[in-house]
């Protein structure tokens, strides 16, 4: 008799134990889908602002100065072992470098509107909940 209480008992134990084992699998599961969007979230949010704090800055920095190259002519005769004056060359920005900031340019463009979606989203999250808790209530 006592034989097949401590087996009822065992079996009981076994069954809550699974059960709170499932309870902390699921609990496991919702904090790391939430900790995933609350990262993914700061991610865009953050890639925002460094991406507009460059903007804002290229566009209103300082004015950038070309990079002037000096170059000094050598000659070869004894007589004339003075150099040259400087010569100074003025290299304006290439092709390739416009391109360049061009597509930079729209790829910020378009990653500030997509972190403005994804902001507008996150901030709306919070007055869904609370609309939805109010329409349940009795």
């Amino acid at each position: 008799m006592e034989l097949e209480n401590s087996d009822d008992i065992k079996m009981d134990l076994l069954k809550r134990s699974a059960k709170h084992r499932e309870d902390l699998e699921n609990e496991v599961r919702l904090l790391s889908s939430r900790t995933e969007t609350i990262l993914t979230n700061a991610l865009i949010i953050g890639g925002t602002l460094a991406a507009s704090y460059f903007i804002v800055r290229q566009f209103t920095g300082k004015s950038r100065k070309t990079k002037k190259v000096r170059t000094k002519a050598v000659t070869v005769l004894p007589a004339m072992a003075k150099a040259e004056p400087e010569v100074e060359e003025d290299h304006s920005p290439g092709i390739v470098s416009q391109i360049g900031t061009a597509l930079a340019s729209q790829a910020t463009v378009f990653l500030l509107g997509l972190a403005k979606e994804k902001l507008a989203e996150y901030l709306q999250g919070p007055a869904n909940k609370q609309a939805n808790a109010e329409d349940e209530r009795p």
